[in-house]
């Protein structure tokens, strides 16, 4: 009798407990959704898009207002901004274009195309196609764009100045392995193969590099051997649709490039003969981790008509500018340093000896916010032109005489002026107006600085709290991570009013923590460095002390922590799950590189290290899946070009294995981004967060997504 009255009292428990749980309504997602971007768009005024150039020194734009859609007329010469109707319902004409897959030339008169593996040039007026190579072959293609995650048709190269000829490469992926995925679909599936090297392969793709002469074609080969498929910047050859690390003489008598090794560790700067195909070696860099020509923008120049080179280094420790000499490689000068980083140099002028750059470390406020500066080659006369607090992002003007610059902070909106080369102001163009947003309840993170994991070295970020919030409440909190190490978990440190869904999620009784932890770049260099050779890190220590030491200052409950990320973000979140299963309770990892042997070969070789020099098989996450001991939801896309989806099914074979239990989506058809069902997979995620970290149930099924979708 005992026994059978317990078993009663303990199902009354469970039943009221279950009807004392709160209900989220449809409202209550409704409310969070407000606050998505598609929702806060319509309530800024005066925002500032981009300039439409009409001359060099003249443009117009158009914005909303009180008044409603205008368009303005800024002429920097007259230093005039006008209300104008003549160009309403225009559009930026942008000069001509080639069409999509081709390159066209400096003067618009050529284009280059890819068919059938080789290089042909059409003549943009009468559409007449000339062939320039014969040898290209399957996995031997001229210009291609198809190792690793990319794999497009355009063509991968790069226009001398006066339109005669190019530089380019032919790829060798003969020996490379395949990437295989496959399509969900009634009937037959869609196999879909192409070359994917791993960290660890033998065989790599290699770049043959060519000049061709367009006017009479004609193929020079440069004397060396072919180069790793690898440059100075980013994990691909290509980061902007041209062929990277190339600059030519005005002349196109010669080229400069850079050739990158396969772990970036060494960089060797070239000048070839464009006739004879003749490489000169003018210096090398070696670094013990990896070598990166700047932060976002490769930022070397050659400057044929002097005989220098600006180089970028990060050999004092911060990413800085120096001046060689290229016809002995040595070094002439340094021409910035500090404990500060250039980021992106913007314009080089060689007349008055004078760099126009972005750096980031001089404002006091935050090492993130960015600042024009100009400087002599000899590194005298360094002058902020943007000395205003904040993030400074900067647009030349075509002649080169004036500049734009939107400025901001995460909490302050978005102001955006003319000024010249020197820094005067010409003319105010907008100042983001969110009043009307803010009566609507809406409020901007707050921007925090804490100490990193080792104790004394400043980390920063942004945390988002609900617009009302209950006296003597805790908050269970959500860290968003996104490790890099090629970027960080903030992103831009411009204003944003929406910043994905992280206040939405707020407001469904959460506090959301984002950092950006050591080991991110735009830093110095021991500061990006801080894990290499062990990404399994993923700034998770610096997560951890974080969210300590704002539980100081904000109602946050240590005991009721979640995470989540995308890609990388993904990879530190199962991490997170399995290796601090004590603090991380909640977690949902979207795409994740769970293990990169399993992730292209540039990427995990670049961050990482070559595999037989970094213990990747240590850094796996399958390895540590029989540590979960909270919620964890795994998601993928099946037709993931970028990180193969066969990295998390390796975590779920692992979690089967250990008998553990798990949430897992799919999206049969989707690649590393979900498209069409993201709306569906932001709906899981809060559902996800509501139930096991608030302990609340969700509206069931709510349809989420922008107000055209719903």
């Amino acid at each position: 009798m005992n026994r059978y009255w317990l078993s009663i009292v303990a199902c009354t428990l469970a039943v009221t407990t279950n009807a004392q749980q709160k209900m989220l309504t449809a409202k209550d997602y409704e409310h969070a959704e407000s606050f998505m971007s598609y929702n806060t768009s319509k309530y800024i005024d005066h925002t500032f898009s981009q300039p439409n150039w009409i001359d060099a020194d003249k443009f117009w734009y158009t914005t909303k207002t009180e008044n409603g859609e205008q368009t303005f007329l800024i002429d920097a010469i007259k230093k005039t901004k006008t209300l104008t109707t003549e160009y309403k319902n225009s559009s930026a004409q942008g000069g001509r274009r080639a069409n999509r897959g081709e390159v066209l030339s400096p003067d618009g008169k050529k284009s280059i195309l890819i068919k059938d593996y080789n290089l042909y040039v059409k003549d943009v007026a009468s559409g007449k196609l000339t062939q320039l190579t014969t040898d290209g072959v399957k996995d031997y293609g001229y210009a291609t764009d198809n190792a690793g995650w990319k794999h497009s048709d355009g063509a991968i190269l790069r226009w001398s100045p006066d339109s005669k000829k190019i530089a380019t490469f032919q790829q060798d992926q003969r020996n490379s392995k395949d990437m295989y995925l496959v399509s969900t679909n009634v009937g037959s599936p869609k196999l879909s193969a192409w070359k994917y090297p791993l960290p660890g392969d033998k065989e790599i793709a290699t770049i043959r590099r060519v000049i061709i002469d367009v006017e009479n074609p004609k193929v020079v080969s440069l004397n060396i051997p072919a180069d790793p498929h690898r440059a100075t910047l980013s994990d691909d050859i290509s980061s902007s649709g041209t062929f990277d690390d190339i600059d030519w003489k005005a002349d196109g008598s010669e080229v400069a490039f850079v050739s990158t090794s396969r772990d970036h560790k060494q960089e060797k700067f070239r000048i070839a003969n464009a006739e004879t195909g003749e490489v000169r070696e003018v210096f090398e860099e070696t670094v013990k981790t990896q070598y990166e020509s700047g932060q976002g923008a490769i930022n070397w120049r050659y400057l044929p008509s002097s005989k220098e080179i600006i180089w970028y280094s990060e050999r004092d420790d911060w990413g800085h500018l120096y001046l060689y000499d290229s016809t002995n490689g040595k070094v002439k000068n340094q021409i910035t340093k500090g404990n500060w980083v250039v980021t992106r140099v913007l314009k080089v002028d060689e007349k008055t000896r004078t760099i126009y750059f972005i750096a980031n470390g001089k404002d006091i406020k935050n090492p993130y916010f960015g600042h024009f500066f100009k400087i002599g080659f000899n590194g005298k006369n360094l002058i902020d032109l943007t000395p205003e607090e904040g993030n400074h992002i900067v647009t030349i003007s075509p002649s080169s005489k004036y500049f734009i610059d939107n400025y901001s902070q995460p909490d302050v909106p978005t102001i955006s002026v003319l000024r010249d080369l020197n820094g005067k102001l010409i003319t105010t163009i907008e100042k983001t107006d969110v009043s009307k947003l803010s009566a609507t309840g809406w409020k901007a993170p707050t921007p925090v600085t804490v100490k990193a994991h080792d104790g004394k070295t400043d980390i920063y970020g942004l945390v988002f709290t609900p617009n009302k919030m209950e006296a003597d409440k805790k908050y269970p909190v959500i860290d968003y991570i996104y490790p890099g190490p090629q970027g960080g978990s903030v992103g831009s440190w411009s204003f944003a009013a929406s910043r994905g869904d992280n206040q939405a999620l707020a407001e469904l009784g959460f506090i959301v923590v984002v950092m950006e932890g050591t080991s991110n770049p735009d830093r110095s260099k021991s500061f990006h460095d801080m894990s290499y050779g062990n990404m399994a890190e993923n700034t998770l220590p610096d997560q951890i002390t974080a969210i300590k030491q704002l539980s100081a200052k904000y109602p946050i409950d240590t005991t009721r922590v979640g995470i989540w990320g995308h890609s990388g973000g993904g990879f530190a979140t199962a991490t997170a799950m399995f290796r601090y299963p004590d603090f991380f309770k909640v977690g949902i990892s979207e795409s994740g590189n769970h293990d990169n042997r399993n992730y292209e070969d540039d990427w995990g070789e670049r961050y990482n290290g070559l595999v037989e020099n970094s213990d990747y098989e240590a850094q796996a996450n399958q390895n540590y899946a029989k540590n979960l001991k909270g919620k964890l939801m795994l998601v993928h896309g099946m037709m993931d070009d970028n990180v193969p989806p066969y990295n998390t099914l390796l975590v779920v074979e692992a979690l089967e294995k250990a008998n553990k239990s798990f949430d897992l989506v799919i999206f049969p058809n989707s690649a590393h981004g979900y498209g069409a069902y993201s709306p569906y997979m932001m709906r899981r995620r809060w559902d996800y967060f509501v139930q096991n970290l608030l302990g609340a149930t969700p509206p069931y099924d709510y349809k989420m997504g922008a107000p055209t979708l719903r």
